[in-house]
């Protein structure tokens, strides 16, 4: 899809609407809680595009009905839409009757704890919304797993900012322009590291996951690394 870049004022949310026109139908788009809004998932539904999206715990999702994987059909209600009207689409949903698009629209929630990994005995609840409203596409189970796989994406992060960066600050480009094409640089380079990787892991029948990224870019003739704008 591309990556989507910003100055200093920009946010993550604001980043990805730069990116939503560049879904396609056969996607799956999973996001964390933090980007959630109304208006972002109907763009982003609007692609044709499978959303699973993460939402805060105290989401008000009603349960419309319980499904035989554990998740059950819900109902996302525009946030501008309170009282009355918010429990007239709520009844309405909950006989099937057909919402307006700009109002609410019909989803599917899997919800499930997560072990404290600090251990002092609270559980994580993790809550997904998809548009994949019918279990026998994608069961939760299926579902939540590709979620648990989204947290790559972070050890991606730390591979850009740690193990590919050289001395001193991450972007040592004076420019914007130069800025711009020295995170063009790292992106490409991740991206020409990772398919090594899979080739290699694939090549070898095991998971890519179980070849280190660092160890990789040791092993890279010198010579074949690109050089970036000093």
């Amino acid at each position: 899809m591309g990556p989507a870049a910003g100055g200093k004022g920009s946010g993550e949310q604001s980043m990805a609407r730069k990116l939503y026109p560049r879904l396609e139908e056969d996607w799956l788009v999973i996001a964390d809680r933090n980007f959630y809004n109304w208006k972002d998932w109907l763009h982003a539904a609007g692609t044709g595009a499978a959303l699973l999206w993460r939402m805060k715990e105290n989401a008000r999702l009603p349960v419309l009905e319980m499904l035989p994987d554990g998740s059950y059909r819900s109902v996302l209600i525009a946030s501008r839409i309170t009282g009355g009207k918010r429990d007239a689409l709520i009844a309405a949903a909950r006989r099937g009757g057909a919402l307006e698009g700009d109002q609410a629209r019909y989803v599917r929630v899997i919800e499930y704890d997560v072990p404290d990994r600090e251990g002092d005995g609270k559980d994580e609840l993790i809550v997904l919304v998809t548009t994949i409203t019918d279990f026998r596409a994608a069961t939760a189970q299926a579902l939540a797993g590709a979620y648990h796989q989204r947290w790559e994406h972070e050890t991606g992060n730390a591979q850009l900012k740690t193990c590919l960066r050289g001395p001193g600050r991450v972007l040592r480009s004076g420019s914007p322009d130069l800025i711009e094409q020295e995170i063009w640089g790292y992106l490409l380079t991740h991206y020409a590291l990772s398919a090594l990787i899979c080739a290699a892991a694939t090549s070898a029948g095991i998971d890519p996951d179980r070849v280190k990224f660092k160890r990789t870019l040791r092993v890279v003739p010198p010579g074949r690394r690109p050089a970036f704008p000093p």
